[in-house]
């Protein structure tokens, strides 16, 4: 078989570069979801390899494409022991995916551009801006942003240095206790790492043969673990605004948090006490769960679930065992999830945020929505309700389709059904009971979840559309 000439090799690798740059610039969004989905794709191939396991045998490849999924999209749900199946090679993969959806794919790939070729060019810049707004090139989005094009640099400096500094700091913190518990020095180390990283992504894998049972009344550690969920669940654009208002370089530049910031912190402080106050109440009384505890445990156990809810999923109370309000509760504080940009999956909860302020504003008759002396574009008011509706339709759909292969009770299914959508990791334990169809669906669930119903349409539509003329108005009847 004859070799291409030099010529029409050359002209070939020109028309990929060519078509690879014109997908980046015209559409960062499908790019991103190619990279994604073939990442997941090159995960399960190694998950599915025989070293990988520690019997030595090959994963079944529904089992090997869920965990490859749950890993890279940082959702923690797994249909296998993870402590007893996986090797120390399959753990570094998992590990590796779970620290790559964290950041983000898009993210990383613009850090490591940067660090080869030593600058961020504007293709850089564009990359990593539509990975932290994937909205950010829709029509309407003129306005002043949450991070602008010029601070990437900054904002992927935050990236790297929060998650190296952040992991650091939480595997210092467990690593003794885990030693004082009764791991060797090496068992300690290894496993504060994995659960500093788990709990940093909101991924919620946990490497311990017994999980966190042993750990349920441990302050100390119960908090370090929560302390790491939030941080990470606000989302990098907030670290970063945090950064340059308390230390950074810009103390008198940036006396002012932006409003993306202090939205994201407000709506989750708020639902973390309110999660906190309503899973204390509605299991008190419950013998499976806080019923046999005095007051400060209940206090401690409840307040760390709610912050779990945020996307966390390192749990230590079996959901099955909650009472349905309860699970209810939950399904509501895992759909939002936590902040944008971030390692939490959800509809996001400035999202949500959003939608209270515009049905505040619409009952009180303004004609703008405005909360911390800041006017909130009617697009993005679109844009949130778009968001909510989509994800409401995914979550509906796999509820439907896992209801009907396993015949099941509704709030078990819709459980993890938003578990997955939300990429929490919380469960009741069904993950492990689906069939291999149930599996798929479960996994295209949690890729849903972690792209983004913004990212998706995003890649959906890649060009604005206009209509060349307008149709006459008439108002249907609502509500």
């Amino acid at each position: 078989m004859r070799a291409l000439p030099a010529s029409r090799r050359s002209t070939a690798s020109k028309s990929q570069k060519t078509w690879l740059h014109s997908l980046i610039q015209s559409s960062p969004a499908r790019f991103a979801l190619l990279v994604f989905t073939g990442l997941i794709l090159v995960w399960t191939a190694l998950l599915s390899l025989p070293i990988a396991t520690r019997s030595g045998e090959m994963t079944p490849l529904a089992d090997s494409l869920f965990t490859a999924v749950s890993a890279i999209c940082v959702t923690g749900l797994s249909t296998v022991n993870m402590a007893a199946h996986w090797s120390l090679f399959g753990d570094l993969v998992i590990l590796t995916g779970l620290q790559i959806g964290g950041i983000g794919v898009l993210t990383l790939a613009s850090i490591l551009g940067a660090t080869v070729t030593r600058r961020l060019g504007l293709r850089t810049r564009l990359l990593a801006a539509s990975d932290t707004n994937p909205a950010r090139n829709s029509k309407g989005s003129s306005e002043s942003q949450a991070v602008g094009l010029g601070e990437m640099g900054g904002l992927l400096a935050a990236v790297a240095i929060s998650l190296l500094v952040i992991e650091a700091v939480l595997t210092l913190l467990l690593a003794p206790r885990l030693f004082a518990s009764g791991y060797s020095f090496g068992e300690s180390l290894w496993y504060g790492f994995y659960l500093a990283a788990s709990a940093f992504t909101n991924t919620g894998f946990v490497p311990m043969p017994e999980g966190l049972l042993p750990y349920a009344t441990d302050t100390y550690l119960l908090v370090v673990l929560a302390l790491g969920v939030f941080l990470g669940s606000i989302g990098f654009p907030v670290i970063f605004a945090l950064y340059r208002f308390v230390i950074g370089r810009g103390w008198h530049t940036h006396k002012r948090i932006g409003l993306h910031a202090k939205l994201t912190l407000t709506t989750t402080i708020a639902f973390v006490i309110l999660g906190w106050l309503a899973i204390g109440a509605l299991e008190a009384d419950n013998p499976g769960t806080f019923g046999h505890q005095n007051f400060w445990q209940t206090l401690m156990q409840s307040g760390y679930m709610s912050v779990m809810t945020r996307s966390g999923g390192l749990g230590i109370i079996d959901p099955s065992e909650m009472n349905g309000s309860t699970m209810l509760v939950m399904d509501m504080l895992m759909f939002v999830g936590g902040g944008s940009a971030s390692t939490a999956g959800g509809i996001k909860v400035t999202t949500i945020a959003v939608l209270f302020l515009a049905a505040y504003a619409e009952a009180r008759g303004y004609q703008n929505v405005q909360v911390f002396e800041r006017s909130i574009p009617n697009e993005v008011i679109r844009l949130a309700v778009s968001i909510v509706i989509w994800g409401a339709t995914i979550v509906a759909v796999s509820t439907v389709t896992i209801l009907h292969i396993t015949k099941l009770p509704l709030d078990v299914v819709l459980f993890e059904v938003i578990s997955a959508f939300g990429t929490c990791g919380l469960s009741t334990g069904l993950s492990e009971a689906l069939p291999d169809s149930g599996k798929y669906v479960l996994s295209a669930t949690m890729w849903a979840g972690r792209v983004g119903t913004v990212t998706l349409a995003a890649a959906i539509a890649a060009t604005s559309r206009r209509r060349m003329f307008s149709l006459p108005e008439e108002r249907p009847i609502v509500g």
